[in-house]
């Protein structure tokens, strides 16, 4: 007996109903697809300066690496430096990645989240000349040291790296071998992190056990980070190329880090005296950084933690108020941004795909303002934080509100 007519017509509704899911799904990883082969630039820079970037590969001999597979493992690091440039007629924009460094990252990634979830890195550009000579427009330049979140490479961040170099600073940072998630070395060499020198890894932990870990990496960290200022300084008395030397100023030595990388800047701060000022961009303090306190001006800025009220989160605002509270009275600054991600201070603010994926994510929770506005707030408390504290064009005391970025909450 062949079905009635409402009957049948309810059939059709239903499959339909059933095939919109798929439908969606399809149409998504369609979206995905060819966003990732659009081509996106970095946000541009706001200073006055163009940008250069060099790399190098500066082995230590003298000193063993701690964190290596094997005992008898020597220092290496690759070191990104990005600073004021001349921008000649010859002047050649560089990759956004190294060619050796972008494959591997998408070997590793897979399918789906090298091809569907990022962006194709290749069609991703910088703003950074390749090895541009350095700005005449200042006989030398403050130098700051960036360091990245967690194990991610330093290259993640060029969009801080860039905007501080064209404000007049010299911006080096590095990869680690064995602890930074790939390091793609000039001769070819690729070296992948140990997963025992992963900082996620001490989070697995609890207690004193946690604690121990951390500071075992962050002493590496801070040691490497000693080395690159060695290194640097002796670049400015002589560079093979003549490009940096007589170019740094040396006695202006700024250092700031996200997450991890925030950790290492405040606990270098608080042993290295030639750094002058610091900022922890969202990390959790360790080790004796928190009983001791800084000795200089230094600025915690902090993507937005409120609903946070479990223990740990509540230990950690304990350890940044330990350290606020002994920073002098005129160069102490505690900064929330309201509605920042603490995984968007990186380019991935810049990068995120899909305005669906977007919306979902704030439709959720996860995300309360837009990546390049986070960004566009990070950037201006970092030139105005150093500009302060390193160059003293600004009042003696930092005025970091702003009517421009109501975003910002000053904690006192």
């Amino acid at each position: 007996m062949p079905p009635r007519p409402l009957a049948l017509r309810f059939f059709k509704v239903s499959a339909l109903l059933a095939m919109l899911p798929v439908a969606a799904f399809t149409a998504l990883l369609l979206s995905l697809w060819i966003e990732h082969g659009i081509s996106i630039a970095l946000p541009a820079p706001t200073g006055p300066f163009a940008v250069g970037r060099a790399i190098y590969d500066w082995s230590d001999d003298a000193t063993l690496d701690r964190l290596g597979p094997i005992p008898g493992t020597k220092r290496e690091l690759l070191v990104w430096v990005w600073y004021p440039a001349a921008a000649g007629p010859s002047a050649t924009t560089d990759d956004y990645l190294p060619v050796a460094l972008r494959t591997e990252i998408e070997r590793r990634s897979g399918v789906l989240l090298g091809k569907f979830l990022t962006r194709d890195r290749s069609k991703v550009h910088g703003h950074s000349l390749r090895n541009a000579q350095v700005s005449r427009q200042q006989l030398t330049y403050p130098v700051v040291m960036l360091r990245a979140g967690a194990s991610l490479e330093v290259a993640n961040y060029s969009t801080l790296a860039e905007n501080l170099a064209s404000h007049g600073y010299v911006v080096v940072g590095f990869d680690a071998p064995y602890r930074t998630s790939i390091v793609a070395f000039p001769d070819g060499r690729i070296i992948h992190r140990l997963r025992e020198n992963n900082p996620e890894h001490c989070l697995e932990r609890t207690g004193q056990e946690q604690e121990d870990c951390a500071n075992r990496l962050l002493r590496a960290w801070t040691a490497d980070m000693a080395f690159v200022l060695d290194r640097m300084a002796q670049l400015n008395a002589w560079d093979p190329s003549g490009k940096f030397t007589t170019r740094l100023d040396m006695t202006r030595v700024g250092v700031f880090g996200h997450s991890f990388g925030g950790a290492a800047a405040a606990l270098f701060c608080h042993e290295d005296s030639r750094c002058q000022a610091g900022i922890d961009v969202d990390g959790a303090p360790h080790g004796s950084v928190i009983q001791a306190g800084i000795d200089r001006p230094f600025m915690f800025l902090m993507s937005d933690h409120r609903g946070e009220s479990d223990p740990e989160s509540g230990q950690i605002r304990a350890n940044i108020q330990s350290i606020y509270d002994r920073l002098p009275a005129e160069g102490r600054v505690q900064v929330v941004i309201q509605g920042a991600n603490h995984f968007l201070f990186g380019d991935d603010g810049a990068l995120l795909k899909s305005h669906l994926v977007l919306g979902m994510l704030r439709a959720f929770g996860v995300l309360g303002m837009e990546g390049r506005r986070q960004l566009a707030v990070t950037v201006y408390c970092v030139d105005r934080f150093f500009d302060t504290y390193l160059k003293g064009i600004s009042p003696p005391r930092i005025e970091i509100k702003s009517s421009l970025y109501p975003e910002l909450q000053v904690v006192e």
